[in-house]
């Protein structure tokens, strides 16, 4: 059987429209919640989540993965150079509106070493992780799927989930197995 794609590599491969679907569910809220942090935003934080999405969507077939973690940093610049612009912009309005991009709770995510940067890292990955396993749901039986979150979120013995499911314990250990095999299939550039 022939492995199927990452949603990265079908995304820079291609016009998949379901993919880019996919990658709009998967980043849309991560970036939005990212930019509710600046309550100076306020009724602009959707029109900046779209220049986001806009910008990736126009250079992501150009995005090569270099290293561990390139696209969330690539992902955290977008979001870095939107803000940016959006804060030039802003001092250019005849009237001043809310604080400089230095004041605002987020300048400090253009620095790769700040403590705010290594948060959107860590952020960054249980988004994914959780959003691709909503996303790959459907292709799981239920039993499939609380044994995988039994093993792996709760950190419970497989024998133990076994007994709670009335499964075997090999088919808790194949459930894990297929689970985590799908994900890393999904998350293949996007988690390291």
């Amino acid at each position: 059987m022939e492995t199927s794609p990452s949603l990265l590599e079908r995304l820079c491969g291609q016009r998949d429209e379901e993919a880019w679907r996919r990658l709009d569910d998967l980043y849309r809220p991560l970036v939005r919640s990212w930019l509710r942090r600046d309550p100076s935003l306020g009724a602009e934080i959707d029109d900046l989540v779209q220049e986001v999405m806009s910008v990736l969507v126009r250079e992501l077939p150009g995005f090569h993965r270099q290293r561990t973690g390139s696209f969330r940093r690539w992902l955290r610049e977008i979001t870095v150079h939107r803000l940016q612009a959006y804060y030039r912009e802003r001092r250019r309005r005849p009237r001043s509106v809310g604080p400089e991009v230095r004041d605002s709770p987020l300048a400090q995510l253009s620095d790769p070493r700040s403590d705010l940067s290594h948060l959107w890292d860590e952020d960054h990955d249980r988004h994914v992780l959780r959003r691709l396993l909503q996303l790959i749901e459907p292709q799981f039986q239920p039993n499939t799927l609380t044994a995988f979150r039994r093993v792996v979120f709760d950190e419970r013995p497989p024998a133990e989930v076994a007994r709670e499911l009335g499964l075997s314990v090999n088919a808790v250990l194949l459930a894990k197995s297929r689970v985590l095999a799908k994900l890393r299939q999904e998350a293949e550039g996007f988690l390291d």
